[in-house]
C-alpha cells in the first residue's frame, strides 16, 4: 500500500500531460537563442549518468515523486531569492514586482512539500549557481524560463506516476502556476511568446518529461546530488 502524506483530500484531478512523444531534445530545442541555452546543454552533456548508487534518495512510489518535486521548487526557490536580493541592472519596477511575486510563489511551494512530507523529506539541497550572471537581463530571464518551462514539463512528465488522487490534484493546481509564471517570464522577453509553438504543441498541449531527463537538466545547478534510482517509471 502506498504511503500517505497528512494533506487535505478533495476530489480527485487530473495534470495536463502532453503526448508520450515530447522528448528531451524538442524540450532542449526551446532554449534556442536564450542565454541559458548553452548552460542547460553544458548541464546536460555532463550529467548523462545520473549516479542511481549514491546521492540524496528521493525515495519510492508517491512519496519519492513529491521528494522530487520538492527537490525543483527549492531549486527554483533558491533561484528567486538570488535574483531579487539584487535585481539585475536596468530593472524595472515591473520586473521586480513580477519577479518578487514569483519568489513567493516557489517558496510557498517549496514550504507545502517540505511540511507535507515532514520526517520524509529530503534534506535542504545546496545550489550551484555559478553560470548564471544575475547582472544581466538576458541571463536571469533566459535561466528563469529554462527553469519555469522546466518545471512544467517536469509535473506534467510526472503526473502519470502518481497513484493518489489528492496528490495528483495538488500536483495540477502547481503546474498551473508554474505555467503562469512560465507565460509571464516567456512574455518578458518577447512580447506574444507566452503559448507560441515552442511552449504547446500542435494538439494544444505543453509538453511532458521525464524524471531523469528533468534531473539531467537540473543537477547542473546543483552541488548536491540526487539519487532517483527508486521512482517509478511507469
Amino acid at each position: 500500500m502506498a504511503e500517505k502524506l497528512n494533506v487535505p483530500q478533495e476530489q480527485e484531478g487530473h495534470a495536463m500531460l502532453s503526448p508520450k512523444g515530447q522528448q528531451r531534445r524538442r524540450f532542449l530545442s526551446l532554449f534556442a537563442g536564450t542565454a541559458a541555452a548553452a548552460t542547460l546543454m553544458h548541464a546536460c552533456s555532463n550529467n548523462d549518468d545520473p549516479s542511481p548508487d549514491n546521492g540524496v534518495n528521493l525515495g519510492g512510489g508517491d512519496i519519492g515523486i513529491l521528494n522530487y518535486a520538492y527537490a525543483l521548487e527549492q531549486l527554483e526557490a533558491a533561484f528567486y531569492i538570488r535574483v531579487t536580493q539584487t535585481f539585475f541592472s536596468g530593472a524595472t519596477a515591473t520586473e521586480q514586482q513580477f519577479l518578487t511575486d514569483i519568489r513567493d510563489h516557489e517558496i510557498a511551494h517549496r514550504e507545502f512539500f517540505r511540511n507535507a512530507l515532514g520526517g520524509k523529506a529530503i534534506p535542504t539541497l545546496e545550489a550551484d549557481f555559478s553560470k548564471i550572471d544575475f547582472n544581466s537581463r538576458a541571463s536571469v530571464l533566459g535561466t528563469a524560463k529554462a527553469f519555469e518551462d522546466l518545471g512544467v514539463a517536469a509535473y506534467n512528465g510526472a503526473g502519470k506516476l502518481i497513484t493518489d488522487g489528492a496528490y495528483l490534484l495538488l500536483a495540477g493546481k502547481i503546474v498551473s502556476v508554474e505555467a503562469r509564471h512560465a507565460a509571464m517570464i516567456r512574455d518578458l522577453l518577447s512580447n506574444g511568446s507566452f503559448a507560441d509553438s515552442t511552449a504547446v504543441d500542435a494538439n494544444g498541449l505543453d509538453m511532458a518529461l521525464a524524471p531523469p531527463d528533468v534531473l539531467k537538466v537540473a543537477g547542473g545547478f546543483l552541488k548536491s546530488k540526487i539519487n532517483a534510482s527508486n521512482l517509478p517509471t511507469s
